[in-house]
C-alpha cells in the first residue's frame, strides 16, 4: 500500500472482530516500530505484547471501563513503555535541554506511528489508549523500575469502518516564512 493510502485509511478502531491476529503480523508491526528514528539512536521504546487470552484479560483489567468496552474483542493488547532518562540525556545523565524525558516520549510516538501505519498496511485496526493502571501493568509484565508505562495499543481486525473525523487545514496548523 502506498503511504498516502495507508495514512488516509488508518483509523482508531473501537470495535473488533473476535478473530485472532497471526503472530507473524504482530511481529511485523513491532519490527516496523523499530525502524523509526530516535535521539542518538537510543531506541528507548519497549513493547510487552499480550496475545494469550489470559494476558489480554489481565491487561484489559488495568484499563478504564470505557476502553475495556472499546477493546472487547481485540485479540492483542500491546503495553508500551520507555526507558527513563536515556533519550534526551547526555552521558553524564543530565538532560540536554528543557524537555528531558520528553524526548523519550517523542521517540516513542515516532515508533508507535510506524506500528500503527504498518498495522493498517496489513489490514489490522489499532487503538492507542492512555487510561490504564501503570503500576498494575508493571506488575503483570515484571516491567523494571527503569521504565515508564506510556500506553496500551489494541490490535485486531476491525469490525467497523469509521469515517475520517474533520482535520485542520495546513493553513490552520502551519506558518510559512
Amino acid at each position: 500500500m502506498e503511504f498516502q493510502n495507508v495514512s488516509v485509511k488508518r483509523r482508531s478502531i473501537r470495535k473488533y472482530k473476535a478473530l485472532p491476529v497471526e503472530h507473524e503480523k504482530v511481529r511485523a508491526v513491532i519490527e516496523a516500530a523499530t525502524l523509526a528514528p530516535s535521539w542518538k539512536n537510543s531506541q528507548v521504546t519497549r513493547y510487552y505484547v499480550a496475545e494469550s487470552k489470559e494476558a489480554v484479560a489481565a491487561v484489559r483489567e488495568t484499563m478504564s471501563e470505557y476502553n475495556r468496552g472499546n477493546t472487547a474483542n481485540a485479540p492483542v493488547l500491546i503495553v508500551v513503555a520507555i526507558e527513563k532518562n536515556r533519550s534526551g540525556f547526555g552521558a553524564d545523565g543530565k538532560p540536554t535541554n528543557e524537555l528531558g524525558n520528553g524526548w523519550g516520549l517523542y521517540d516513542c510516538g515516532l515508533q508507535n506511528m510506524n506500528l500503527l501505519l504498518k498495522a493498517a498496511d496489513l489490514g489490522l485496526g489499532t487503538l492507542v489508549m492512555g487510561l490504564r493502571d501503570a503500576e498494575k501493568l508493571k506488575s503483570i509484565f515484571s516491567v523494571p523500575d527503569s521504565q515508564i508505562i506510556v500506553s496500551v495499543i489494541a490490535l485486531g481486525y476491525a469490525d467497523i469502518d469509521p469515517q475520517m473525523p474533520p482535520r485542520k487545514s495546513v493553513d490552520e496548523i502551519a506558518k510559512f516564512f
